[in-house]
């Protein structure tokens, strides 16, 4: 998984013996990794003051100094360490993801549970974690000699014959941030509706809708099946639930189901772009913002078939360059912007010709 050389240094920090004990087993599997334990956030930022580690896997409920506590102070000194923090399934648990993210955590992962047996969870654990250390510390080695870069990719794409009716988002790693910032720039009256799938489990994609909408000017919310799109509304995708648009009555509404995950995730943001290929065909705004994978890219394909438009964010602005990277590398992308100017672009896009009547949004219940 690492590159040759010296292995990486991981730093897991957890009150609980069972938990530490449990990570450190599953990370000594892979060769390229050296594992170190801190009982506490005061043990660890000790720790960190002695030899910096590569990569940090941080709980938050700890005694002594709490996972976000520990975080603040990690960054005062470390803005660069790559962070993810450990977090439990609920209410109170998303709520302070949410907030160790926008502290500057990387990522996060669900603590684990044996549910689905001892075994598979070691394995599900060696795979979530080892990932996201790949793609937050990746070494890229010095190639030996230049290499000229091949000539850019082209897609073709199919014709556009109307409007831009819809905007369909979505991002993965570092999302949470990147959302926040891009709905606050987003007008009120934006004139199209827009979706979004953000990968997430049930009750932060509920947190998330809440935190995202209390800092933007246009209305958003958790997904429900049977919500009616209107302008000006943004719904995210329910964890744990694929998102679709569909037509009932006249309307188009979000439509939910759990079909087997696609590229490992439900909500999968390949399942929404190739059902608003479907109902919008070219009057689709896709765009891709950071994120760990390859989800998006199928979804892009089919979309930049049907006639619609898609941009993704940048390389320096993505805390993972894996999504919008491989839209990027298969030449599906119209524009690749930072974040900071997408929202304008958006704005741009959706102005850019004139659209038919809206008609008038209904929300459904989450």
């Amino acid at each position: 998984m690492t590159s040759p050389g010296k292995p990486l240094e991981v730093l897991v920090v957890d009150d609980s013996v069972v938990v530490r004990s449990i990570v450190r087993s599953v990370l000594t599997k892979d060769p390229g990794l050296h594992v170190d334990i801190a009982r506490n956030g005061r043990a660890a930022l000790e720790a960190i003051a002695v030899s910096v580690p590569d990569f940090v896997v941080l709980d938050i409920e700890m005694p002594e100094l709490d996972g976000l506590s520990t975080l603040r102070e990690i960054r005062k000194i470390h803005p660069r360490l790559p962070v993810v923090m450990f977090s439990t399934l609920t209410e109170r648990g998303a709520a302070v993801t949410l907030e160790a993210l926008a502290a500057g955590a990387n990522d996060y992962l669900p603590k684990p549970v044996a549910a689905a047996g001892l075994e598979a969870m070691r394995e599900q654990l060696f795979v979530d974690l080892t990932t996201r250390i790949e793609a937050l510390c990746r070494r890229t080695p010095a190639p030996a000699a230049p290499v000229a870069p091949p000539p850019p990719v082209v897609a073709p794409r199919g014709p556009r014959t109307r409007p831009v009716e819809l905007v369909v988002i979505g991002s993965s790693t570092g999302g949470p941030n990147a959302l926040t910032l891009l709905f606050s720039q987003l007008p009120e009256d934006l004139p199209v509706p827009v979706v979004v799938v953000q990968h997430m489990p049930p009750t932060f994609t509920m947190m998330l809708a809440k935190s995202i909408d209390a800092k933007s000017p246009m209305s958003v919310a958790e997904g429900s099946d049977g919500a009616r799109l209107a302008p000006g509304h943004a719904w995210i995708a329910p964890g744990g639930f694929h998102s679709t648009i569909v037509q009932r009555d006249g309307a188009f509404v979000i439509a939910t189901n759990q079909d087997p995950p696609e590229c490992s995730v439900r909500p999968a943001v390949d399942v929404l772009f190739r059902s608003a290929a479907s109902t919008h065909g070219d009057g689709v705004l896709a765009v891709v913002l950071t994120g760990m994978g390859v989800d998006g890219c199928a979804g892009a394909k089919v979309l930049r078939a049907a006639g619609a438009q898609v941009i993704v964010q940048d390389e320096p602005s993505s805390i993972v360059w894996g999504m919008p990277g491989a839209i990027v590398r298969a030449g599906l992308a119209d524009a690749v912007l930072p974040l900071e100017s997408i929202a304008a672009e958006i704005v741009r896009r959706v102005a850019r010709t004139p659209r038919r009547p809206a008609v008038a949004a209904t929300r459904s219940s989450s």
